[in-house]
């Protein structure tokens, strides 16, 4: 097989658009933070329509989680509760804190983390939990955020997924959480190459990591570098990170963000096709909002494998690549990691939700450059694999 017959698994939408402003900012001379990236962060909190919000571009969504655990005051011999059901960068900046992560099951049904173990977890230790937003379905927020009071916890959302997802009608980052952090990764829903947003309305939060962005520096870089007067001098205040995103990635964000209703719109199509091509199988779609109205990002589109199945997750894996269509699996749980599971023992028996659908799930191709036949030649595929053509 050519590799021009090869469909990827994801692949970003570059318009025209965002190639002029790539260029434009490139002749400009200020290609690292500057007028486009606060811009970007303006244009962000529009978006999200809330003017008590402050936006601070970073250049990851890892990035953006360790500022706001370092930002509400995560340390050594403190404990944070995430899923077991994510990407390490979600667990990992707990460590960089010096802090541990605790590590819990999901629903079974919404593959989000489940608000009944987040309680169970909670310890004298606890300062602070991290929701996942699972491929672009929002967390029971109700859940978490009652949880949050009745213990006098920290809410850090992991939304890498979840742009523009809503709960009960509200845009994930407006919710009443301490900080949101967006991605904006080459697969994601809208796309900077490397990148990502911190969403807070805390005041002091906000100040804290926008000095932590870049060196513990007390005065912003770009102010420092377009003062009509001298304005050499600065002073750090702590020793901070390198996490600022460069004006050259900001020039891709507006564009993007401009775009993302119409994305969610073609991701959702995508989607609903699936739905129904493989309503006869032996797959468990995936889960919708359960609250009327609500968006879902469908950053994903992972199925699982009935217990009707004939054939296993591997082998539908392998099948479809032999038909040149690429796929993933989201995720391989964090327990199952050499790193999570030796530190803290864990046993894929204390996940039973994460790990069964682990063993029985595939993230198929969902993205808007991909044409009615490139998700027909999925469809296809797929059915072909369990012999239903």
């Amino acid at each position: 097989m050519s590799q021009a017959d090869f469909l990827p698994f994801a692949l970003p939408e570059i318009g025209e658009e965002e190639i002029a402003e790539v260029v434009d900012t490139l002749r400009s001379g200020w290609v690292t933070t500057g007028p486009k990236a606060r811009r970007f962060e303006q244009d962000f909190v529009q978006f999200l329509g809330d003017d008590s919000l402050q936006a601070i571009a970073v250049n990851s969504a890892t990035a953006g989680l360790h500022l706001a655990l370092e930002a509400i005051g995560i340390g050594p011999g403190d404990e944070v509760i995430t899923t077991t059901h994510t990407f390490t960068a979600t667990a990992e900046v707990v460590r960089y804190m010096g802090a541990d992560v605790v590590l819990v099951d999901i629903d079974p049904a919404t593959l989000n983390i489940d608000p009944k173990a987040i309680e169970a977890a909670i310890t004298p230790k606890t300062k602070a939990i991290m929701p996942v937003h699972y491929a672009g379905l929002s967390v029971d927020m109700d859940g978490v955020m009652a949880i949050a009071r009745k213990h006098g916890l920290k809410v850090v959302e992991d939304a890498a997924h979840a742009l523009p997802t809503t709960f009960k009608q509200q845009t994930i980052g407006t919710l009443q959480s301490d900080v949101t952090v967006f991605s904006f990764y080459a697969n994601k829903t809208i796309t900077t190459g490397e990148g990502g947003m911190l969403v807070t309305r805390d005041e002091a939060i906000a100040a804290r990591c926008k000095v932590m962005r870049l060196h513990g520096i007390s005065r912003d870089a770009f102010d420092r570098f377009t003062a009509k007067v001298p304005s050499w001098y600065y002073e750090i205040v702590a020793p901070g990170f390198k996490y600022n995103l460069t004006d050259i990635a900001a020039a891709l964000g507006l564009h993007q963000l401009r775009r993302v209703r119409g994305f969610q719109v073609r991701r959702e199509q995508i989607a609903q096709r699936y739905d129904e091509a493989f309503a006869d199988l032996p797959i468990i779609a995936p889960p919708r909002p359960e609250n009327a109205g609500d968006l879902h990002a469908w950053h994903l589109y992972v199925v699982r494998l009935s217990d009707a199945a004939q054939i296993n997750r591997d082998q539908l894996i392998d099948s479809l690549f032999a038909d040149g269509i690429g796929v993933s699996v989201h995720y391989i749980p964090l327990h199952l990691h050499p790193y999570w599971k030796d530190r803290y023992k864990l046993q894929p028996e204390q996940f039973p939700h994460s790990q069964r659908a682990y063993e029985r799930m595939v993230s198929l191709p969902l993205y808007t450059k991909m044409t009615d036949a490139d998700v027909e030649r999925v469809v296809t595929s797929v059915r072909k694999a369990f012999g239903a053509l």
